[in-house]
């Protein structure tokens, strides 16, 4: 809620200090930047909202390719013994 309100504040400002210069003396070369940035907040207000949402955040998440995932095997193969030459090569030691 912290990030959505810096948001709107951030692009909410520029209108609103537009508006109060245009009380004090008109100053027309403001006003597009300033709408702008107000309809860039409403445009991206519903996206801010949808990235918080677990299911879509865990959809995002699993589409990064630079993701790293703690994966654990879940059986491990040991070698108790080396392989002998005799054995590598098919041949049974008879001792």
């Amino acid at each position: 809620m912290i990030l959505v309100s810096a948001f709107y504040a951030v692009c909410d400002l520029p209108m609103n200090v537009y508006a109060l210069i245009m009380f004090a003396e008109p100053y027309e070369s403001g006003y597009y930047p300033a709408m702008f940035l107000s309809f860039f907040y409403i445009c991206s207000n519903p996206f801010i909202y949808a990235v918080k949402f677990d299911p879509v955040k865990r959809v995002l998440v699993s589409r990064m390719p630079c993701k790293k995932t703690s994966v654990q095997p879940v059986e491990s193969i040991e070698m108790t013994t080396r392989p002998t030459a005799a054995k590598l090569s098919g041949q049974e030691n008879n001792n």
